[in-house]
C-alpha cells in the first residue's frame, strides 16, 4: 500500500476521484449499521438464555444469610454472591457489595457518596483521566462538576510518572478513572510494574481514590489473555488499603440489562458507601444474584461460559483487523491496537480528520462513536481517536461497516492533503 505521503498532488488527487466514486456506491445502497456502543449482539445475548430458567416455583429461596430472598433486606447482597464475586476479583467476601445490575451505576452512587462525604464541603476538585478513555466515567465526573485532567496512555497503562508527580503534589486531585484490563478503547492492559506503582502511590490528598473498573476482567477472545496484578494483594504491601474501589459486572457476560454488579473495597470504604446506600435502597434484586449463582456455581462456570463469548467475539476481531491491514496498513494515516480481549479497537486516524471519518461514515448509513468521546469534554486535541466496537453487528453487516471505514479514513486523508472541500 502507497504512503499518502509519499503521493504528489497529482496522485493524490487521482487517489481521490476513485475513492470517492467507490464512496458513493455505498451511499447509494442505503445503508443502516451501526458500530456506536461496545454492546454485545444478539447471538452473544443468546448464549445466556438458560438462566432464565434457572428460578422457578419449587426453588429454595433459603441463602447462607437470607431466609428468603424473595423479600426485603440484604444490603449488600447474599453471601453467596457476594463469594462469587469475590473469587472473581480474588478478595475476600467481606470486601466485597452486591449491587444492581449496573456497575456504572454503582460508580455513579460512589462519586455521589464521596462528593457528600468524603470531600464534603472542598472546592475546584480534580479527577485524572487516562486517554483515550471511557466516555461515561468522564460523563459521571463532569455531572458532579469535577475538574478533568488529562494523562495520556502508554503501552503499560497510565503515563505513571505523571500521575506520581500530579497525585504527590496537588491535594484537589481527588481521583483516577482505571480500565486496568482491556482498556477502553485501546483494549491496554496494566503492567505489573503499573499496577504497583497505584498501589504505592502517597497522594497529597489522603482521601484520594482509584476508580478501578475492571468492566472485561474474564472477556479475553485469544490463547494468550493478558493478565493483570491483582492490585489489592499490592496495597496489602503498601499499607494503603482505602487507596482502591474495584468494580465489575456481568453486564457483557449474561445480560446487559439484567445482570448482577459488584464493588470491591477495604472496610473503611464500605463503611463510607453504606452510609449512603441504606437510605437508598433496602436491598438489591437477591432473586436475580441467586439466579446468578445458581448459574454459575463458581468462577469456573463462569471462564466456561466466556469462551462461548469468544467463539463468537473473535472472528468479529479478526474481521476489524485483517481489514485495517489490507486496507490501511502502509498508508501512513493511521495506527491501531491489536487487543487480546475486551471490546473495542482503537484507531488513530491522521490528526484532523476523526471528525471527518466519523461525519463520512454517518453520511454513508454506519454509525460510530462520535470523535472526541474518548476524551474529556468530547475533545480529543488532536482529533484523530475513533473507537471501533465490532461486537453488535452480524458479521456480514460489520465487513460492510468496515468497508465504508476504510474508504472513510481515506478521502478524509485525501481532503486534508489536498486541501480539498469536503
Amino acid at each position: 500500500m502507497t504512503a499518502f505521503a509519499s503521493m504528489d498532488q497529482t496522485a493524490l488527487k487521482e487517489n481521490y476521484s476513485k475513492l470517492s466514486e467507490a464512496y458513493a456506491g455505498y451511499k447509494a445502497r442505503g445503508l443502516s449499521l451501526n458500530m456506536a456502543r461496545g454492546k454485545p449482539g444478539s447471538e452473544q445475548l443468546s448464549i445466556s438464555n438458560d438462566i432464565l430458567d434457572v428460578l422457578g416455583s419449587d426453588t429454595d429461596f433459603r441463602t447462607e444469610d437470607c431466609p428468603d430472598a424473595r423479600n426485603y433486606g440484604g444490603l449488600d447482597g447474599i453471601a453467596e454472591a457476594k463469594k462469587l464475586f469475590a473469587d472473581l476479583l480474588s478478595v475476600s467476601p467481606e470486601n466485597v457489595f452486591i449491587g444492581g445490575n449496573s456497575s456504572l451505576n454503582m460508580m455513579f452512587d460512589t462519586i455521589a457518596c464521596f462528593t457528600e462525604l468524603l470531600w464534603k464541603g472542598q472546592e475546584d476538585l480534580k479527577f485524572l483521566c487516562p486517554v483515550p478513555g471511557y466516555d461515561r466515567h468522564f460523563g459521571i465526573t463532569e455531572y458532579f462538576g469535577i475538574r478533568m485532567v488529562n494523562v495520556p496512555m502508554t503501552e503499560n497503562g497510565p503515563d505513571m510518572d505523571m500521575v506520581e508527580k500530579l497525585v504527590e503534589s496537588d491535594p484537589t486531585i481527588k481521583g483516577i478513572w482505571c480500565t486496568p484490563k482491556y482498556s477502553n478503547p485501546q483494549g491496554i492492559t496494566y503492567s505489573d510494574d503499573t499496577v504497583r506503582r497505584f498501589a504505592a502511590l502517597k497522594p497529597a490528598a489522603k482521601d484520594f481514590r482509584i476508580m478501578w473498573d475492571n468492566a472485561y476482567i474474564v472477556h479475553d477472545i485469544t490463547d494468550t489473555p493478558d493478565t493483570l496484578l491483582n492490585i489489592f494483594d499490592e496495597t496489602a504491601k503498601t499499607g494503603n488499603d482505602d487507596l482502591v474501589i474495584e468494580f465489575c459486572s456481568t453486564s457483557k457476560i449474561t445480560f446487559p440489562g439484567a445482570g448482577v454488579a459488584a464493588l470491591a473495597a477495604s472496610k473503611n470504604n464500605l463503611e463510607l458507601l453504606k452510609r449512603r446506600y441504606k437510605f437508598q435502597t433496602i436491598g438489591y434484586d437477591k432473586l436475580n444474584m441467586l439466579r446468578h449463582v445458581l448459574y454459575f456455581r463458581n468462577v469456573d462456570g463462569i471462564l466456561a461460559h466466556m469462551q462461548k463469548h469468544r467463539a463468537v467475539l473473535e472472528p468479529r476481531f479478526e474481521l476489524v483487523l485483517s481489514m485495517l491491514d489490507k486496507e490501511l496498513a502502509g498508508t501512513g494515516i493511521a495506527e491501531w491496537t491489536k487487543p487480546d480481549g475486551g471490546y473495542f479497537v482503537s484507531v488513530d486516524v491522521m490528526e484532523g480528520t476523526a471528525k471527518r471519518v466519523v461525519e463520512l461514515c454517518k453520511e454513508a448509513g454506519v454509525v460510530l462513536t462520535g470523535a472526541g468521546a474518548t476524551y474529556p469534554y468530547g475533545k480529543d486535541p488532536s482529533d484523530s481517536n475513533i473507537r471501533i466496537a465490532p461486537t453488535y453487528p452480524p458479521v456480514d453487516e460489520l465487513k460492510i461497516a468496515m468497508e465504508v471505514f476504510c474508504i472513510a479514513v481515506k478521502l478524509a486523508a485525501a481532503e486534508k492533503l489536498t486541501s480539498m472541500e469536503p
